[in-house]
């Protein structure tokens, strides 16, 4: 894990903030308590990576496996309305993710999901961010108000079969689909060396899923 200290960011020291594990009673994946205002807790590292600074694994929105190639032809949910996602089961009736088409969820088990669009905000409203470097890989240091912190590298994302903008701009996919503008487009947490928001993307681009859990 991350040192919260400024000035320590290549060091490994976890300051004492990551809680036990929470998995489906044979794998655990680390959290940190943020101490945010729904007592969201954020894992410590990507879906597929066993350091916070790994890149991890890449998903297209609403599937659960990797590909080779990510674009629209072979993406499951890019050209679906938000009432096809609804009748086809990929969400729910609050309009998120169901757990069966959850990345963080097939892939972890027990309590883990992908955040929502409120909870990437919050994130960002609650949080202090601060472009850093871990062994070398740039990303966010993401430091909560009691003085813990997570780590999110900067891995950019996967157009085609190509690893675009990594170590420049980090993207992690949320579980809510944009029902007001654009049908084919998801949420997304945004930042880069500057900024951080949430956004919206195509379905079909690979991005790293960061899990969250109550």
């Amino acid at each position: 894990m991350v040192s919260c200290n400024p000035d320590d960011d290549d060091n490994n020291n976890n300051g004492g903030n990551i809680g036990n594990g929470i998995g489906d009673g044979q794998t655990t994946h680390e959290y940190v308590d943020l101490s945010l205002p729904s007592g969201l807790k954020w894992a410590t590292c990507n879906v597929g990576a066993e350091k916070p600074e790994d890149y991890g694994d890449y998903f297209a929105w609403g599937e659960t496996i990797t590909k080779t190639e990510y674009t629209s032809s072979n993406s499951v949910t890019c050209e679906l309305s938000i009432s096809q996602l609804q009748s086809q089961g990929y969400v729910d009736g609050g309009g998120n993710l169901t757990s069966s088409h959850d990345a963080a969820t097939a892939n972890w088990g027990g309590t883990w999901r992908l955040p929502t669009k409120e909870e990437c905000r919050e994130l960002v409203d609650n949080c202090t961010w601060e472009w850093a470097r871990v062994n070398g890989v740039g990303g966010a240091k993401v430091i909560g108000p009691n003085g813990n912190c997570i780590f999110l590298p900067a891995a950019g994302c996967r157009y085609g079969i190509m690893l675009c903008d990594a170590g420049i701009y980090g993207r992690f996919w949320s579980s809510t689909p944009d029902e007001y503008i654009y049908d084919y487009l998801t949420y997304f947490l945004y930042f880069y060396d500057g900024g951080e928001s949430e956004s919206r993307y195509e379905r079909y681009y690979g991005m790293p899923v960061r899990p969250v859990s109550e």
